[in-house]
C-alpha cells in the first residue's frame, strides 16, 4: 500500500509539471495571467500567481528568488528600480499598455480647477514624472524638460498655484475625497472600479508610449524555458481577445 501511494504521488507530481511562480498586481495583470494558465498547463507548467498591491515588493521578491517572474511594471520604472537597488532584473516582453489618467469626484473638466487646488500624484520617480508630463501636456503646468525624471520641484510655470500631494500609487484612488484631482495608474484605477477610458478627465495617448507593461525576470533567466513558455501563453490570440473584450480600451494589447 505504501509503495502504491508513493507511486501515485510521483505520477501526480509528473502530471502537474514544473511550477512557474509569478508576482503580479491584481488588475489587470493577475486577471490576464488567469487566462494564460490553460496554455501553460498544456506546455507542462503549473502557474502560481502571487498577488501584490505595490510595485516594490514584487521586484524585491524576484531579486531574492522568491519569484521566477513578475508582471506589474513598465520599463522606465524597472530601470529606475535597478539603478536605485543594484538589482539585475530584465524585461523579456511587453504585454499591454495601461493609459494613466486623471480623475476627480469634484470637477468634470480641468477648467474647473481653482487657484491652490490639490492634485495627488504617484510618489515613485518614474510614475511621478509621467503624471506631471500628462498635466503639462494638457496645459496645467510647464516643466523643465532638461530633467529626466521630473518632480514638482521641476515645475517652471504653475498659473493656478496648484499644490501637489505625493502618495503611494495604490492609495491614490482613496485620496479622491481629499483632493481636486488625482493622477492614477490604470491598474490601481481599475482595482477601484475606475475606467481610464470612461471615468478619467484626461488620459495618455497610446501612440509611441514607452510605458507598456512588461514581464520581467532575473538577468540570468532571460533565455530560460519558463520565459519561452510564458511568452507562448501570454502573447496569444486568446489573451489579446480577453484584454480587448474585458477592458474595452482601458487596457490595450502591446502585441
Amino acid at each position: 500500500m505504501k509503495k502504491l501511494l508513493l507511486s501515485s504521488l510521483v505520477l501526480a507530481s509528473m502530471l502537474m509539471g514544473e511550477k512557474i511562480v509569478i508576482g503580479a498586481t491584481p488588475v489587470p495583470h493577475a486577471e490576464i495571467l488567469e487566462v494564460a494558465k490553460a496554455s501553460l498547463e498544456a506546455q507542462g507548467y503549473e502557474l502560481e500567481i502571487k498577488v501584490f498591491n505595490d510595485y516594490v515588493l514584487p521586484n524585491k521578491a524576484l531579486a531574492d528568488k522568491d519569484l521566477d517572474v513578475n508582471f506589474m511594471q513598465h520599463e522606465p520604472y524597472l530601470r529606475e528600480f535597478n539603478a536605485m537597488n543594484g538589482t539585475r532584473l530584465e524585461p523579456v516582453f511587453g504585454v499591454h499598455l495601461e493609459p494613466m489618467g486623471a480623475y476627480s469626484k469634484s470637477i468634470k473638466s480641468l477648467a474647473e480647477l481653482k487657484d491652490g487646488d490639490k492634485i495627488a500624484i504617484p510618489n515613485d520617480p518614474t510614475n511621478e514624472s509621467r503624471a506631471l508630463d500628462l498635466l503639462a501636456k494638457n496645459g496645467l503646468i510647464e516643466l523643465d524638460t532638461k530633467v529626466n525624471l521630473r518632480t514638482p520641484m521641476d515645475i517652471t510655470k504653475n498659473p493656478k498655484n496648484l499644490k501637489f500631494v505625493e502618495l503611494d500609487g495604490a492609495t491614490l484612488p482613496r485620496a479622491l475625497d481629499e483632493v481636486s484631482l488625482a493622477v492614477i495608474n490604470s491598474n490601481f484605477a481599475l482595482n477601484a472600479n475606475l475606467n481610464p477610458k470612461s471615468d478619467s478627465i484626461i488620459s495618455e495617448d497610446a501612440i509611441n508610449n514607452p510605458y507598456s507593461n512588461i514581464v520581467v525576470v532575473r538577468a540570468d533567466e532571460v533565455y530560460g524555458k519558463k520565459v519561452i513558455a510564458l511568452k507562448n501563453a501570454i502573447l496569444s490570440d486568446e489573451v489579446k481577445k480577453f484584454i480587448n473584450e474585458k477592458y474595452k480600451g482601458a487596457v490595450i494589447p502591446s502585441f
